[in-house]
């Protein structure tokens, strides 16, 4: 996930859903094989914080998969993480390669690559993918561009690691949170941008991605809700601001975009919020 400033949001994004399908638990290859759980996705599946390494991309080890881990292996004590999200992919990049260097070329590549060779192995699979697809960070041309290359490159994306990990492996996508809604603080103006970001951008895209994943047979985690991202009705209190509504509070308890100064605004999340998308996960694979 990376900074996307979309201004003016009022656009119809007039899509094609397929429906959810219905949870699924992770597979066992038997009580002493080794199991893998294998992350793919952005920068959210590679743990990146502001306080992270600079030199190694902001990478920590506090990133959703590092929390989804401990929870998995309660239940399969041989679990290995294999997590292999890199900051700033795209859908297009995650097919062609570009930013991060992997040893089969891009990050499709590998991961269909190690699930090939551990199909019999793997416990489920995780993927987050699709916020950097916007090619601009301000103004409505941002949005249809951005929308098309999801559209053009996630089922490809889907129907390889499906191909590659065989029919009964879990696949888990997920939604997205609104980080625009820290805008909300900043007064009138901020409270308008921060409606219009929910329900103008956030809301149908996370339909969009919903559709693409139901349409390959999987699931997805309720990022959004978990998020509380579009609630504006409930409120509670936020210092030094007073009574906030949950989505904000939400978003500035969870991610860095309330930060002050130098570790914000970041959109990244925070250990609290890498933990909810973890529980987010959690509540599909094990309902």
């Amino acid at each position: 996930m990376r900074s996307i400033r979309f201004g003016a949001l009022a656009v119809a994004l007039l899509l094609a859903l397929a429906q959810p399908v219905a949870a699924v638990g992770p597979g066992s290859s038997g009580d002493h094989a080794p199991l893998y759980y294998v992350s793919v996705g952005d920068s959210l599946a590679a743990g990146v914080q502001p306080i992270g390494d600079p030199e190694n991309m902001h990478r920590t080890n506090d990133g959703y998969a590092d929390q989804l881990y401990p929870i998995a292996k309660s239940r399969y004590p041989n679990l290995v993480l294999v997590k292999l999200g890199c900051p700033g992919e795209t859908t297009g990049t995650m097919i062609d390669g570009g930013i991060c260097d992997y040893d089969h070329g891009s990050q499709l590549d590998e991961a269909v690559a190690f699930l090939h060779a551990h199909r019999q192995f793997v416990a489920f699979v995780t993927i987050d993918i699709g916020s950097n697809d916007f090619p601009c960070q301000t103004g409505l041309s941002c949005l249809p561009p951005g929308v098309a290359s999801i559209q053009a490159n996630l089922p490809t994306i889907l129907g390889a690691l499906r191909e590659a990990a065989g029919p009964d492996v879990p696949i888990v996508g997920a939604t997205i949170y609104d980080p625009f809604l820290g805008a909300w603080l900043t007064g009138p103006d901020g409270r308008s941008f921060a409606e219009l970001t929910v329900f103008g951008a956030i809301v149908p895209l996370n339909q969009m991605l919903t559709g693409i994943y139901g349409a390959a047979g999987m699931p997805v985690a309720d990022v959004e809700g978990a998020f509380s991202t579009t609630d504006f009705t409930t409120t509670v209190p936020l210092e030094p601001f007073g009574d906030v509504p949950l989505n904000v509070v939400r978003i500035c308890q969870w991610t860095w975009i309330c930060a002050p100064p130098p570790l914000g605004p970041n959109n990244h999340a925070n250990a609290a919020g890498y933990q909810a998308i973890a529980q987010a996960f959690a509540r599909v694979l094990w309902p």
